[in-house]
């Protein structure tokens, strides 16, 4: 796997896929005119790199898809982002706290999309968390000089990226559950699944767990199209074991790194990453290739 660029987008979302870009790359072959579908978009960081012409990315969580169809639909422009986090920026650097929770309110009542990315970027630790009420209610992360010049530079920089692949492609985003978004897909389509890590913790819009595993497994194994699912394999302490209960018609891709979950060393623990396809895969470099049985 080649070192090459990699384009992060404007949301802050934990377990994004970045150190897994070069390898999910490198086992992807999509045509021209087949169409990419991310049922669970999150950052939507894999389909934003893999560029494809056609996309579908859905997600249960209508902020972010929100704020999407508003840079799609002109609502929203990289010129906006940056007026509006250099005047909520300065506010912030002002009052502090105050004015955090104050947009906070303000999202919860109104939902604007500008807020919710103001909030993204200057809540504890990136998190987005809603309550039983739908209510976002992440804390703040407690530096009032968090919207300096060159961060709100590299957020407008990423929104224009963002902005520019949506103009010139035929991408669509929708709000809806990933099976429903599953059956869309046709023989040439390619779907990338992205779910919560069942049994780990995790920050979604709405709960997971072994019923909904069990839901996507029969969604994607009656599937005509090529699909790929990101999991959990196995770390120190554990092993996934839905890959073998649930999991075992498929290929599975293996590679290590590092999460940083904290700021103290011993919360950077190693994890197995698992790739699972149902297609076959060739050896790549700094990864482990097997069936699962």
């Amino acid at each position: 796997m080649q070192n090459e660029k990699i384009f992060i987008p404007p949301f802050k979302i934990q377990g994004i896929k970045t150190k897994l870009l070069p390898l999910i790359k490198s086992t992807i072959s999509i045509e021209n005119s087949a169409t990419w579908i991310e049922p669970f978009m999150g950052s939507a960081v894999v389909g934003l790199n893999i560029a494809p012409s056609k996309a579908i990315f859905a997600d249960l969580n209508p902020h972010i898809i929100n704020f999407y169809n508003s840079l799609k639909n002109r609502k929203i422009t990289a010129k906006m982002v940056r007026q509006f986090l250099e005047e909520e920026g300065k506010i912030l650097s002002e009052k502090g706290e105050e004015h955090y929770y104050h947009v906070r309110t303000r999202f919860n009542t109104g939902h604007n999309p500008l807020d919710f990315l103001f909030l993204n970027r200057s809540c504890f630790n990136g998190m987005i968390r809603f309550n039983k009420t739908s209510n976002f209610n992440v804390p703040y992360c407690h530096k009032p000089q968090r919207f300096s010049k060159a961060y709100i530079t590299k957020i407008v920089n990423q929104v224009e990226h963002f902005e520019q692949k949506i103009i010139n492609n035929d991408w669509h985003f929708i709000c809806q559950p990933f099976e429903k978004t599953i059956s869309l897909a046709n023989e040439n389509d390619f779907i990338y699944c992205d779910p919560p890590y069942i049994g780990r913790h995790v920050d979604y819009f709405d709960t997971w767990d072994e019923n909904q595993e069990q839901i996507l497994k029969n969604s994607l194994l009656g599937t005509t199209a090529k699909f790929m699912l990101s999991t959990w394999d196995k770390n120190k302490y554990r092993s996934n074991p839905y890959i073998n209960l649930l999991w075992s018609d498929c290929y599975k891709i293996n590679y290590e790194h590092f999460y940083f979950v904290g700021a103290k060393q011993k919360n950077r623990n190693s994890i197995t990453e698992a790739l699972l396809t149902n297609y076959t895969v060739d050896n790549v470099a700094g990864a482990t290739v097997h069936i699962v049985l």
